[in-house]
C-alpha cells in the first residue's frame, strides 16, 4: 500500500475528478451539489424512445460508474464519498431531474452493497410513488463470497457489474422496452461470475500514512489476499503464491462445480463466454497484461474455455489497489433476437470515457490463421575466417568474464537506481547468462571469428536499451575489423590483431554517440582498456585501466545517459554503473586468460 498522494483532501478529490469528465467528454454535464454526471439533453437523440440508465455508488471505483456516462451506456451517475453510497436525495434528485423528461422508463442498476441498495432502493420507491416507470437490478457475482458466508445479504457486487452495465447500456441505445432490459441486465448478473485478488489494501486520501505501516504487517511482501473486496473488504484465504498459482485458485472458486459453496455458473467447455480482467487501480499495465494472458492460458488448458472476447482495464477500480479481478460471462440467448444476443450487446459501440476503446466485431471475428515465426538468424551462413584461436581458452576467458558480470549485477543495479533507471545491471546480467547458455549448448570451434560473431548475435538479441545498442554497434564493428585482418591462409590470432580491430571499433561508435572518457558513461572504461592494450599488449594491464576508469566516475559530472536528470547528490558516491559493468567482465576476462 502506497500512502502518498497528490491530494489529501478526499472530497476536493472527488469533485475534481467529477469535473473532469466534462472536460474530457463535453456532452457531459455535473451537477456538483449532488455529485451527479448525466447526459446533456441536447447529446440525447430520440430520448423519448430510450429507456435511460442510472448506476452509482461511493466513488474511488473510477471509472466505474461515472466514467461510464455517455452513449450507448448510462445517462447518468450518482456519485458518493470514497467508498460510501450517495444518499437517497441525491438519487431522487438525479430520477427527478436529471434524466430526459420524455424518457419511457428508468433502469437503476446497483452493485450488491447494503448503502448502495437502501439509498437507491428507497430513490426508485420514490420515484415509482410519483408515476414514473422504474426497475432496479441489482448485481451480486463475487464468488470470493461463498454462499455459506453469503447468508442473507447475499454476494458482493465487483466487475461482472460493468457488462452489466454494457448490456442493458445497447439494449437502451436500441429503443428496447423497459421490461426487457431489466429482464436481461438480471439474466447478465445470474451469469457472471468474478472473483479478486490483491497484494495489499488501498489507501484513502487523508487518512494517515501509519495505515501503510498497518497494512504490510497484515499482508506481508510475498502474501496475496483472495476475495479481497474494492473498499478494502478483507478476503476468505491469504497466500504465498505466484501469479500462476493464484490464477489457478481463482478460476477454481469461478469454475469448480464440485465446490458447492461457490459454484454459481456452470460454464463448459462449449459454453462461449467473455473475459474480463479488471486492474483496482495499482498495477501496471505490464503487469495487467501479463495476468491476462495466464489467465487466459490456463482457461484454455485446464478447462478448454476460449473466450470470444476478452477485456482488460481499469473498469471498476479501488484507487491505487494493487490488485486484479478476474470475471468470466456465460454467453445465453437474450430471447429478444437478431442483433440483440448477448455477444452483440457487449460487442455494441458506445462513448463513453472510462470504457476501453472496443475492438470491432469485424476484427474479432476475422480469421486469422496462425503464423510460425523461426529463428531467421539461424539460416544466415556465416562466412568462415583463417584467424585461428585456442577454442578451450576462449570460452573459459569469456566464462570468466560472465561469471564476474553476473556476480556484479546487484552492484550494478544499485549503483543505477541511484544514478538512472535501475535497469542497467538486469540488462548486463540477461545477456551474461544467454552467452553462457550458448557456450553450453554449442560445439568449440578454432575459427576466431566465427566463436565472436556467435557471441555478438546473442548480444544483439537478448540486451536492450542504450546500452545494448552500443555494444552491438561496437561489437559488430569489432567484427567487421577481424574480417578485414582476415588473410588467404590460416593464422593464429594475437593480441595485436585483437587490439587493431578494437581501436577500429572505438572510432566506429563515434559515428553513433558523441560519448568521450570524461562524460561519465561506459566510455570511461572501454577507452583506457582499449588504448591500454594498444600500447602494452597486456589485457591484464587494460582490464585494471578500465577499472580505474571506472572509479574516476565516481563523483564526475554526467555529460550524458540519465544521470543528466538525476536531482539530488547522491549519484556522486557511485560509479557510473555502465562504466563498472564492463570493467567487471574485462576483470574477469583477464583473469580467465
Amino acid at each position: 500500500m502506497s500512502a502518498k498522494h497528490f491530494l489529501d483532501d478526499a472530497s476536493h478529490a472527488v469533485v475534481t475528478a467529477l469535473r473532469s469528465l466534462t472536460l474530457t467528454n463535453p456532452s457531459l454535464v455535473f451537477d456538483e451539489p449532488n455529485k451527479i454526471i448525466y447526459r446533456h439533453p441536447s447529446s440525447i437523440s430520440y430520448s423519448h424512445e430510450k429507456v435511460s440508465l442510472i448506476c452509482g455508488g461511493g466513488s474511488g471505483h473510477e471509472p466505474a460508474f461515472a466514467g461510464y456516462v455517455g452513449r450507448g451506456l448510462l445517462a447518468a451517475c450518482v456519485a458518493g464519498s470514497i467508498f460510501a453510497s450517495p444518499s437517497a436525495e441525491q438519487i431522487r434528485t438525479c430520477l427527478a431531474h436529471r434524466l430526459p423528461s420524455d424518457s419511457p422508463g428508468t433502469l437503476v442498476i446497483v452493485m450488491n452493497y447494503t448503502g448502495d441498495v437502501l439509498n437507491f432502493g428507497m430513490g426508485v420507491e420514490k420515484a415509482r410513488a410519483m408515476g414514473r416507470e422504474v426497475e432496479i437490478v441489482v448485481v451480486e457475482d463475487d464468488v470470493g463470497v461463498g454462499r455459506e458466508k453469503g447468508g442473507k445479504v447475499g454476494r458482493r457486487g465487483i466487475s461482472g457489474a460493468c457488462l452489466v452495465v454494457k448490456g442493458c447500456g445497447a439494449l437502451a441505445e436500441m429503443g428496447v422496452s423497459l421490461e426487457d432490459i431489466a429482464r436481461v441486465g438480471r439474466m447478465i448478473g445470474e451469469n457472471v461470475v468474478s472473483v479478486a485478488v490483491s497484494l495489499s489494501r488501498t489507501h484513502v486520501p487523508g487518512r494517515p500514512a501509519e495505515d501503510a505501516a498497518e497494512e504490510a504487517e497484515r499482508l506481508p511482501h510475498g502474501t496475496m489476499e483472495i476475495g479481497m473486496g474494492i473498499h478494502n473488504e478483507p478476503g476468505c484465504e491469504k497466500l504465498e503464491t505466484d501469479l500462476p498459482g493464484v490464477v489457478e485458485k481463482m478460476l477454481a472458486q469461478l469454475l469448480d462445480q464440485s465446490d458447492k459453496d461457490r459454484a454459481y455458473v456452470k460454464i463448459e467447455e462449449a459454453d462461449q463466454t467473455v473475459m474480463l480482467i479488471n486492474n483496482f487501480g495499482g498495477l501496471s499495465n505490464l503487469e495487467l497484461g501479463a495476468i491476462t494472458t495466464e489467465v487466459w492460458t490456463q482457461l484454455g488448458k485446464a478447462y478448454g474455455i476460449k473466450p470470444v472476447r476478452i477485456i482488460a482495464g481499469v473498469l471498476n477500480g479501488s484507487l491505487n489497489g494493487l490488485g486484479f479481478g478476474i470475471s468470466l460471462l456465460k454467453l445465453v440467448d437474450t430471447g429478444l433476437g437478431q442483433n440483440k444476443s448477448m455477444l452483440e450487446l457487449i460487442d455494441f459501440p458506445c462513448e463513453a470515457i472510462g470504457w476501453p476503446a472496443p475492438i470491432s466485431t469485424q476484427t474479432w471475428e476475422g480469421n486469422y490463421k496462425d503464423i510460425q515465426h523461426k529463428d531467421d538468424s539461424s539460416e544466415e551462413i556465416l562466412k568462415p575466417s583463417n584467424l585461428r584461436m585456442n577454442s578451450d581458452q576462449f570460452r573459459t576467458a569469456l566464462r570468466s568474464g560472465l561469471e564476474y558480470v553476473i556476480a556484479a549485477e546487484p552492484d550494478v543495479t544499485k549503483y543505477d537506481t541511484i544514478a538512472g533507471d535501475g535497469d542497467c545491471g538486469i540488462g548486463l546480467k540477461r545477456g551474461a547468462e544467454a552467452v553462457q547458455k550458448m557456450l553450453d549448448r554449442t560445439k568449440p570451434t578454432d575459427d576466431a571469428l566465427l566463436a565472436f560473431l556467435e557471441v555478438v548475435r546473442i548480444v544483439e538479441g537478448t540486451m536492450d536499451g542504450t546500452s545494448g545498442a552500443l555494444y552491438a554497434i561496437f561489437l559488430n564493428a569489432l567484427a567487421h575489423d577481424l574480417r578485414r585482418q582476415d588473410g588467404p591462409g590460416p593464422k593464429e590470432i594475437t593480441t595485436q590483431i585483437w587490439a587493431n580491430a578494437l581501436g577500429s571499433s572505438l572510432q566506429a561508435m563515434a559515428k553513433y554517440t558523441p560519448a568521450q572518457p570524461g562524460d561519465r558513461t561506459l566510455m570511461d572504461a572501454l577507452y583506457p582498456f582499449v588504448k591500454t592494450l594498444e600500447e602494452c599488449k597486456s589485457t591484464k594491464e587494460a582490464a585494471e585501466a578500465a577499472r580505474k576508469g571506472a572509479e574516476s566516475t565516481r563523483g564526475m559530472k554526467a555529460s550524458l545517459g540519465r544521470t543528466v536528470y538525476v536531482g539530488g547528490e547522491d549519484w556522486q558516491g557511485v560509479p557510473d554503473p555502465g562504466a563498472w559493468g564492463l570493467s567487471e567482465f574485462l576483470i574477469g576476462l583477464a583473469k580467465g586468460l
